[in-house]
């Protein structure tokens, strides 16, 4: 192979027009490599922690944060408890709810009569009826959940309840699978 014959000036030129202004390298002369950057460190993530270790020290307690009541829970007699126990786990998607808030206990009986009777015509098996955890009732402790679980256990068509996952309403809401039609 024969070498290529060197450029003429007419090709310099064209080749430091397309490159445009270029510097020397200095001669002699090494560039030192980057230094290795530092590990990562999570700041903001520390940060989020040293903050919530000081807002649970710092927050005042709030005794209605936490779930109150008593937990309704209830099987039919021959059903399974297998049914109660993913029931009590949520792994029933409710289709169908009530809330029973500011009723009085008639209003509140009829309401749950007919909101059953209508989610067993619309084949709504699994259904919530909120009915609140009674912290404005007297002495008499919260009216409406006793009223809710005496119907509920006097009903055919209720195969199982339980109250409610606290991300669902907690001990202020009860779930409650129906019989099918």
């Amino acid at each position: 192979m024969k070498p290529a014959p060197p450029p003429d000036d007419e090709d310099r030129q064209l080749f430091r027009d397309a490159i445009g202004p270029v510097r020397p390298l200095e001669r002699g002369g090494t560039t030192a490599p980057p230094r290795p950057r530092p590990p990562a460190e999570p700041l903001q993530f520390l940060r989020d922690e040293a903050a919530v270790r000081h807002e649970l020290l710092d927050h005042p307690f709030d005794p209605a944060a936490i779930e109150v009541g008593e937990e309704l829970v209830w099987l039919q007699a021959g059903q399974s408890p297998r049914l109660l126990r993913r029931l009590r786990r949520g792994q029933f998607s409710v289709s169908a709810e009530i809330d029973l808030h500011q009723m009085t206990v008639p209003v509140a009986r009829e309401a749950i009569g007919q909101f059953i009777d209508a989610c067993r015509r619309e084949r709504a098996l699994c259904v919530r009826i909120v009915h609140g955890k009674g912290l404005r009732s007297k002495a008499d402790g919260p009216v409406l959940k006793k009223l809710t679980d005496q119907l509920l256990r006097r009903r055919a068509d209720v195969l199982a309840f339980a109250s409610a996952r606290p991300a669902q309403g907690g001990t202020g809401a009860v779930i409650v699978l129906l019989r099918p039609l």
